[in-house]
């Protein structure tokens, strides 16, 4: 294995043979799920936490479906309801948790960084659903599968990521991953849903929609962020569909056999058109949503697997 973090808390530290072997195994349980012969006993007797600061229902029930596959037991804990609404510090509820010894902890919180400070007060795997605006390395991963199983590969491909940047975690997540993996990046949006400094990504930057995705091979849209929104961003959401929207007259200028994606959950009429988020033959939507799955599938195996290897080394949990 090249793959040996104790957790999964971003794509930043991630080394391209780490995301290759993630995907490899993802592709492994892609196929396995297809077929029904998902291995049961994967994570047969560790236990997995399901902590949502955030609500959430695809990325949940994912994380959740994917532990039930591979035989761990899962909790999902109500953070809305949690002992947080009566004053508890965030370390405190890590400790508490630490107490019940967890092997593998799934965290989606609003606020970046937080992940990060659950994972140093823990004695178990981490793994982060999404922090802030941060990261979110699983849905970058995801994708990152559902394009190469499209295109064949996860390199030298022109790939636009459009719409709200500046919000965006997936967006984030995204640029690293695909960056490390030796992708030309184009961001597409409206100034004022760009982020500061993005001249350091790396990535070329378009406020036009028809130029940004001029022969590109992947076409990723963003969900407006309008919960993290505290100001006048866009003049509507009619105007904004108008000019980054994406619709067929717009897709015309990528590549004929580009792919379409969303991460979901997508605002029909205003991100994109529901002809095109349907359309069999460019959308890759649903398959995205598949690949979640065998994509925290594979995640928790590799985790499990460093963990087990550490207790052996040392009889205790390292």
């Amino acid at each position: 294995m090249t793959f040996r973090a104790r957790h999964l808390l971003g794509i930043e530290p991630l080394h391209p043979t780490e995301i290759t072997e993630l995907l490899d195994t993802a592709q492994r349980y892609a196929e396995l799920n297809r077929h029904g012969r998902a291995p049961r006993d994967v994570l047969a007797g560790l236990t997995q936490i399901n902590m949502f600061f955030e609500n959430s229902t695809r990325t949940q029930a994912s994380f959740e479906i994917a532990g039930k596959r591979l035989g761990a037991d899962v909790m999902n804990m109500a953070m809305q309801a949690s002992s947080l609404k009566k004053g508890e510090t965030l370390i405190d509820t890590a400790l508490t948790l630490n107490a019940m010894r967890p092997d593998l902890l799934v965290v989606r919180h609003p606020n970046s960084g937080a992940v990060d400070l659950l994972a140093q007060k823990v004695n178990c795997a981490v793994l982060n659903a999404g922090d802030g605006r941060h990261e979110h390395p699983t849905q970058a991963l995801l994708d990152a599968l559902t394009i190469r199983r499209a295109k064949g590969r996860l390199h030298r491909l022109s790939i636009a990521i459009c719409g709200d940047i500046a919000h965006s975690r997936v967006a984030r997540s995204n640029i690293m991953l695909l960056g490390k993996m030796e992708n030309r990046i184009r961001l597409i949006a409206p100034p004022t849903l760009m982020p500061s400094g993005v001249a350091e990504f790396g990535v070329e930057v378009f406020d036009d929609m028809e130029e940004g995705l001029k022969d590109v091979d992947v076409v990723m849209m963003l969900r407006l962020q309008k919960e993290r929104m505290d100001g006048g961003f866009i003049p509507s959401e009619r105007e904004y569909f108008h000019r980054y929207g994406l619709d067929a007259a717009k897709l015309a200028h990528a590549k004929p056999d580009a792919i379409v994606m969303h991460p979901g959950p997508m605002n029909r009429g205003v991100e994109i058109d529901g002809t095109i988020a349907d359309d069999i033959n460019r959308s890759v939507i649903q398959e995205q949503v598949e690949m979640g799955v065998a994509v925290r599938m594979a995640a928790m195996d590799l985790l499990a697997r460093n963990m087990r290897a550490a207790r052996d080394q040392t009889g205790v949990m390292a």
